[in-house]
């Protein structure tokens, strides 16, 4: 009878050990810990930067936030270099990253994206008092401030406008409002910021192109649950309003299409 009892004892034994434990998923195994590890810069205004008083504030950062309440847990925002950003997903440090990271195909031969939650154009910028450039075909003939080596730049040469070389944003901007330069191709993205902080520069926006350049979380692959649920939660931030007014703060423009 006892030898009974050993032998179903060990039989037991044997089946527990040769049941497999089923895995935690991603979004369990962030839930469990209450916070969602977010990769960021914390020096690329106006997405992730710190303020005045020290603290991390941005766009990606509110948007980050807004994700992890969703999700039911803290953000945790680990800050770090680009270069090593994405990296840094390789090896644990974070769960996601969050930095503007642009959604192309050889990042996502690797990596999982969100759906995108913003974009970015070229647009075309004149001072406000001019009417003579209304389209990308009007730069035939005219000065664009641009930096040379920049994609923007060669695209102003394509439509036969004469380059006139700067050192980033602000310049070609300000060489613009001058009289020195006639327009200038830059990211819609910069110029919404700009304005949002000069409104009275005197500068607009003459025409953008159709094609925008989109943003999403990144994540590691073979993380399906995580991923719905961040998906979940950006269209929650967009249906109930949260996202435009995180979008109207920081650019005073719907910069989701």
């Amino acid at each position: 009878m006892k030898l009974g009892k050993s032998l179903l004892a060990l039989g037991l034994l044997n089946l527990a050990l040769a049941t497999p434990t089923l895995a935690q998923s991603a979004l369990e195994t962030v839930q469990d810990a209450g916070v969602l590890r977010i990769g960021t810069e914390g020096t690329y205004a106006p997405f992730t930067y710190h303020d005045s008083t020290g603290a991390l504030v941005g766009f990606d950062v509110e948007i980050g936030r807004e994700i992890a309440e969703r999700i039911g847990v803290e953000a945790e925002f680990v800050e770090g270099p680009w270069d090593g950003l994405i990296a840094g997903v390789d090896a644990n440090r974070y769960d996601v990253v969050i930095n503007q990271v642009g959604i192309n195909e050889e990042r996502q031969a690797k990596y999982d994206f969100s759906e995108p939650y913003i974009a970015s154009k070229a647009a075309l910028v004149v001072r406000e008092d001019n009417q003579d450039i209304e389209s990308f075909e009007d730069l035939a003939g005219t000065r664009a401030a641009q930096t040379l080596t920049s994609n923007y730049g060669k695209m102003a040469q394509e439509y036969g406008a004469e380059v006139v070389p700067t050192e980033g944003f602000d310049q070609s901007i300000a060489l613009v409002l001058q009289g020195r330069a006639d327009a200038t191709i830059n990211d819609s993205l910069s110029f919404y910021d700009f304005r949002k902080q000069q409104p009275d520069a005197g500068v607009k926006i003459a025409a953008t192109q159709e094609d925008a350049d989109f943003s999403g979380v990144l994540l590691a692959k073979g993380k399906p649950e995580l991923l719905e649920a961040i998906n979940e939660a950006l269209a929650e931030i967009k249906e109930d309003g949260t996202y435009a007014d995180i979008s109207e703060r920081y650019f005073g423009e719907d910069v989701s299409q």
